[in-house]
């Protein structure tokens, strides 16, 4: 489904553009979804709309058949990516799993501002952005997911997240159909 409209308190939630992350070998070319969250970002700020930064600065407790990383990080991993440019007015969302709003107050502030609706973007397609989408979802916020601000790992969980998942949740669009239709908005 594509994009058809946004509410009139819409934020913009970017999951996981860190210096850990970023450095991932990725489907799709990194600095393009760098530049399409910032585009959104900019779009959003420049409308006093709610901005939300994700880092994730560890893992969720428990056992995994897959072998996991080290526990033990680089300092400057969960620094969000400069290109950012982190404003004082942002929410900012450290978390210890994969979706933005388990064990965080994401929720209650979203609420607190009136937001009825997230647009979503970042990395990685199949965990970090459809985990903190379907926990929007969950919570009642009308979902939309700016599917060229994002990327994976694995062409297979980008694919079946954008194909599968994401019609489930909300809307997807394109990163200037989201600009568009704030433009449109008379904002």
């Amino acid at each position: 489904m594509a994009v058809t409209s946004l509410d009139a308190t819409t934020a913009l939630i970017i999951v996981d553009l860190q210096h850990g992350i970023v450095g991932y070998p990725f489907i799709h070319p990194i600095g393009e979804v760098i530049e399409r969250s910032r585009a959104l970002l900019d779009a959003f700020r420049e409308r006093g709309l709610p901005v939300v930064l994700v880092n994730v600065s560890g893992f969720a407790p428990g056992r995994t058949e897959r072998p996991r990383r080290s526990t033990e990080l680089p300092a400057d991993w969960a620094d969000l990516i400069e290109q950012l440019g982190q404003q004082p007015s942002d929410i900012l969302v450290t978390k210890r799993s994969w979706g933005a709003f388990a064990n965080t107050d994401l929720e209650a502030q979203l609420k607190a501002l009136n937001v009825t609706q997230v647009v979503i973007t970042g990395v990685v397609t199949g965990t970090g952005v459809e985990a903190t989408a379907r926990q929007a979802y969950e919570f009642g916020f009308n979902v939309t997911l700016a599917i060229d601000a994002m990327t994976d790992v694995s062409p297979e969980a980008h694919a079946y997240s954008l194909q599968h998942v994401f019609p489930k949740l909300g809307e997807s669009g394109t990163a200037q159909a989201i600009i568009e239709l704030l433009d449109n908005r008379g904002n």
